[in-house]
């Protein structure tokens, strides 16, 4: 998988493959917690040493984890009925890196390089987590990409196999260069469909590279998706939020290949859920993540890359913007890198703040 500058080489400095001392029994992690509803500054970093791994479970040294809107709407309370979880509170549930403790019957061996998921609190140097929650990370796919996968990657997955999206339909696709909506559109083609992405305009080359039709978005989008469209809608799938359905139906599209936000919602939240068949569902999940990425089924575009310690800045960036693609975090040093956005071409050309 390439990164987001091009290039089959990963961002981290070093060699990610040495340094593990696999011998060590006293692991201690860094993490990120919160101790009430608020924005991303009441996030505040605690150290404690891990208790040994048990049966069938293995702690895993984070090399990279991303951030997701879901976690924003959790940590400000939007979405408090959710969780009755004491505080504080710990966020982040993608995650890649290499296990350095095995538990008794653990599936993973020391040193296995692994992607993984949890319910939360993927934002950490070191997790311990059951097997049953990991897949091997094939050696092609980098790191960056590999701790992206989960959350908007299942989520992808889910709401095109309910969708039973295949040859012959024709997909409309909102808000389709998001980490989420990249993903589906670039799914849905490599299943064979016709795929239309509506975007803004600084978005249209991006889809077009992806082999995505971008549609603008705004008065008289109906026309123009029917004129791309070349024959009937078959499918849409609103990660906009607004007007989608009005859209939907004036396109003539069969309810029940309508897919609103409010459904991702649903989707995004049961793939965070911590009983076994739903952490079964996810790893499976997972699993054909991991390998549609070996095959170079999709590109993961990394719009931004920052140390785990500037977890604040990362969020107070993807709250600004409509970002492209995935944040990530990575837990060793990086080179910290940002794509060009819009409101800082704006700032630079007004000389202020672009809210």
């Amino acid at each position: 998988m390439r990164g987001e500058r091009g290039r089959n080489t990963s961002h981290f400095g070093g060699d990610t493959a040495k340094g593990f001392d696999m011998k060590t029994k006293v692991i201690q992690s860094r993490w990120f917690e919160y101790d009430h509803y608020g924005d991303a500054d009441v996030l505040h970093e605690r150290t404690e040493v891990l208790p040994p791994p048990g049966d069938g479970e293995v702690t895993v040294e984070v090399l990279t984890t991303s951030i997701n809107h879901m976690e924003v709407f959790l940590r400000n309370g939007k979405e408090s009925t959710w969780s009755d979880d004491p505080w504080p509170r710990r966020s982040g549930s993608d995650f890649a890196g290499i296990v350095v403790a095995a538990g008794p019957g653990a599936r993973f061996r020391l040193g296995a390089q692994v992607i993984g998921h949890v319910r939360t609190g993927a934002h950490a140097s070191h997790l311990t987590v059951p097997s049953e929650a990991l897949v091997l990370k094939p050696a092609n796919v980098m790191w960056e990409v590999a701790g992206a996968l989960y959350l908007a990657g299942a989520t992808a997955l889910d709401t095109l196999d309910q969708l039973r999206i295949g040859p012959g339909d024709t997909i409309v696709v909102s808000a389709a260069a998001g980490g989420v909506g990249s993903l589906q559109t670039q799914l849905a083609k490599h299943r064979g469909a016709r795929v239309i992405g509506t975007c803004g305009d600084r978005n249209f080359d991006y889809l077009r590279q992806l082999g995505i039709t971008p549609v603008r978005y705004g008065d008289g989008i109906a026309d123009r998706i029917r004129r791309v469209a070349g024959g009937p809608v078959t499918a849409f799938v609103d990660n906009f939020g607004k007007d989608g359905r009005e859209l939907a139906e004036e396109l003539d599209v069969p309810e029940s290949r309508y897919r609103s936000s409010a459904d991702r919602r649903d989707v995004e939240l049961s793939l965070l859920q911590e009983d076994a068949d739903s952490v079964a569902h996810g790893t499976s999940q997972l699993e054909r993540l991991a390998q549609l990425a070996h095959a170079g089924a999709f590109r993961l575009l990394i719009s931004g890359l920052y140390p785990l310690a500037d977890i604040i800045v990362a969020y107070e960036d993807l709250a600004h913007m409509h970002s492209r693609g995935k944040v990530v975090l990575a837990t060793r040093p990086v080179t910290t890198y940002r794509t060009i956005k819009a409101r800082e071409i704006h700032e630079a050309m007004t000389g202020g703040y672009a809210a």
